[in-house]
């Protein structure tokens, strides 16, 4: 077989200081843009939560996100993946900040004494009646459930009560949205809230950490906690720590990262 391309290809754990947690997402470089089924190939072939593709342009980089299933318009922990192998691999001065142009419009991140600060949109949940089909799904009784365009957002009383859930994913995956965002007061000092996410929907049943999901966590705890700043754990099994802060209409999704594999994509 005739290799064709020679594409470096990295895994990176994101919201995480060692490997084998956080959030895994692959970046690949591309000298030069493909086309949208070869990277959903490549996604469903990597089989990660999202794989990034990237290219450079005149002031900064296009960036496209794939789930194993289906193009999306935001991801946070890949971007944080992005920005980490720019910089780690000397493609950006780690004293200039990456500048992405993305679906969801341009965004940005910086490095700043280890950690990765992305500026994302914010986005505010309305409530609304809690639809019986999400209850079933959670087995829950009544709780306080908001939306977003894409996702629904449903407050528990305790982080216990998260840890604890176990959804049916085949029934939240006919819910007419992209994901369920569940989340509650955390226990621990030095956290504010905790919080999961199902998208089953994605061919995602449960993101170990989503960087998007907290556009619109922060608005919603910085309200009801009357705090600027605020430090958020994602309890998933590999679980990952988030730093939040507010600049008007924007969220700073703050993050670490650590490259555990890099190699090449022959296609």
């Amino acid at each position: 077989m005739t290799i064709q391309h020679k594409i470096s290809l990295y895994q990176v754990d994101t919201f995480t200081n060692k490997a084998f947690s956080g959030n895994p997402a692959a970046v690949c470089l591309l000298p030069e843009a493909r086309n949208t089924d070869w990277m959903q190939a490549v996604a469903t072939e990597m089989n990660l939560s999202e794989t990034v593709f990237v290219t450079t342009c005149d002031d900064g980089f296009t960036l496209r996100w794939f789930t194993p299933v289906v193009e999306i318009n935001l991801c946070g922990h890949a971007t944080l993946a992005t920005a980490h192998v720019l910089w780690e691999q000397g493609i950006l001065r780690t004293n200039l900040s990456a500048r992405f142009h993305t679906k969801s419009g341009i965004l940005q991140a910086k490095l700043s004494a280890g950690w990765i600060q992305l500026d994302f949109p914010a986005e505010l949940a309305t409530e609304l009646l809690a639809p019986k089909a999400l209850l079933v799904a959670l087995n829950l009784a009544e709780t306080p459930v908001l939306c977003t365009e894409l996702d629904y957002l449903v407050v528990l009383a305790s982080a216990n009560a998260v840890n604890e859930l176990s959804p049916d994913f085949s029934l939240l995956k006919s819910l007419n949205r992209r994901g369920v965002i569940v989340t509650a007061p955390a226990s621990e000092p030095g956290l504010d809230f905790v919080s999961r996410f199902f998208a089953p929907a994605l061919g995602i049943d449960e993101d170990p950490v989503t960087g998007a999901a907290h556009c619109v966590l922060y608005p919603y705890w910085c309200e009801r906690l009357n705090k600027a700043s605020l430090t958020a754990f994602q309890a998933s099994k590999r679980g990952g720590l988030i730093k939040l802060q507010g600049r008007g209409t924007r969220v700073l999704i703050s993050g670490q990262a650590v490259t555990v594999m890099s190699g090449e994509l022959h296609a």
